[in-house]
């Protein structure tokens, strides 16, 4: 099921791992002749069987959805895209809700209260009050908020009630599934991210400098998620682009797979060039199936930190910090670090409850390498002064058993009520009748 006010705004589109073309099907000719009017501009306000969608509603939603990603106001161009895309999902949402009404699935009152003031809270670290101005502040309304609440709760609680009951899952289908994931143990599994943008030999210079400009624009610490629905055009635009976990034979595009394979979590590449247009990929993380993750390790360390005092020139900073550097590389284990820390005039912190993959990632492989008793290079700045670790204990993780069959079976289970639940809203969509002013 869709996740519950995650503020995703962004509609259905087809991504390019079900690209197939419609003339296969509907014998289109190569020479199509035009015969009516060519104007196909699609304005931003609908009736979708008699409920109005207004340009009003557009606007909020659309400046929901951007305040909401930090990202700042796209270019013109761009804008026009987002607001067709915020249509699709308003027209999509007034479906959804009519269904439920049809069917006397209620949402009450309290619950959008409740859910508000939770998602006020938790998301934006707002009261109620603090929300509802700042909401008009951006140029959107509590009322358009709420009502994506409404719609969000109203499809859950219709699925939950109308498609859940009647999915089933065999328990040979599960026991099928656990004997996959045990072959598949040791496996490297990637935990990617994606922006596709499509192109055809006409647009394939624009589409190119488009992906590369969006890059650039990631490369500046734009967020991935975000940027990863605004612009792309693949299915899991929605989710911020995330495929989930996939192993390289999953992915069924070489390119791609060959590309992944060589990432480390974290990095970004792109454009990689693929049939049917340009793909922006980020290595969320990586694992292998069943196995325990070195990064899980649990680790004692005690940090040694020295700061510069206001008006340090940089010259005196850099001599001091080499002074630390010589220091620390002499620390023979921690019961050294504390008399080695006073000599320096130094802080001593100490934390035996770090997880490696909790630290700052320039350092992850340097703890991975680290022997206990060692030290990690000094590092820092002349602002935040000179630290470094001293590892005093390493827990290693627990090999992580494989899924039970009761996850597997919620799993299977899940999957199924989300394809159920599309094909449901398909069938709205073509039932209904809208109107585009």
């Amino acid at each position: 099921m869709s996740g519950a006010l995650a503020l995703i705004v962004a509609g259905p589109v087809a991504g390019q791992d079900g690209q197939q073309s419609a003339a296969n099907v509907l014998t289109i000719p190569d020479d199509v002749v035009i015969l009516g009017p060519t104007d196909t501009t699609r304005r931003p306000t609908a009736v979708v069987n008699g409920t109005i969608i207004t340009g009003t509603d557009v606007d909020q939603r659309t400046a929901l959805l951007i305040a909401a990603s930090e990202q700042g106001p796209p270019p013109p161009a761009e804008l026009q895209r987002l607001r067709l895309t915020v249509l699709r999902t308003l027209i999509d949402e007034t479906l959804q809700i009519q269904e439920a009404e049809a069917l006397e699935v209620e949402v009450t009152p309290d619950e959008i209260d409740g859910a508000f003031e939770r998602l006020a809270s938790e998301r934006f670290n707002r009261t109620v009050p603090a929300m509802n101005a700042w909401l008009t502040e951006v140029g959107s309304s509590p009322q358009s908020l709420r009502r994506q609440i409404e719609g969000e709760l109203s499809w859950n609680r219709l699925l939950r009630r109308n498609v859940a009951p009647f999915v089933n899952v065999s328990a040979s289908e599960v026991n099928d599934m656990v004997q996959r994931l045990e072959a598949q143990r040791g496996t490297t599994e990637y935990r990617l991210a994606e922006i596709f943008l499509r192109s055809t030999p006409e647009t394939h210079e624009t589409v190119r400098a488009n992906a590369q400009r969006i890059f650039d624009q990631l490369r500046q610490e734009s967020s991935f998620t975000e940027m990863a629905r605004r612009f792309s055009q693949a299915s899991t635009a929605a989710r911020g682009g995330d495929l989930g976990w996939v192993t390289l034979e999953r992915l069924q595009n070489p390119q791609l797979a060959a590309v992944a394979q060589e990432m480390t979590p974290g990095q970004m590449v792109g454009p990689v060039e693929i049939a049917g247009g340009f793909e922006i990929l980020f290595l969320i993380d990586r694992r292998q199936v069943g196995m325990a993750d070195p990064r899980d390790s649990l680790l004692s360390l005690k940090q040694i930190a020295i700061d510069f005092p206001a008006g340090t020139t940089a010259e005196a900073a850099r001599t001091r910090a080499t002074a630390f550097q010589q220091a620390v590389q002499q620390i023979r284990g921690c019961g050294e670090a504390d008399a080695a820390a006073a000599h320096l005039g130094a802080q001593v912190v100490d934390n035996d409850q770090v997880r490696i993959r909790d630290l700052p990632e320039p350092l992850q492989p340097l703890m991975l390498q680290l022997s206990v008793g060692e030290s990690t290079p000094p590092f820092g700045s002349l602002e935040e002064g000179v630290r470094a670790l001293v590892l005093c204990g390493r827990d290693e993780p627990e090999a992580t058993g494989m899924p039970d069959t009761a996850r597997v079976m919620a799993t299977l289970q899940d999957d199924r009520i989300e394809k159920r639940a599309q094909r449901y809203l398909r069938d709205l969509r073509r039932d209904a009748v809208i109107e585009y002013n």
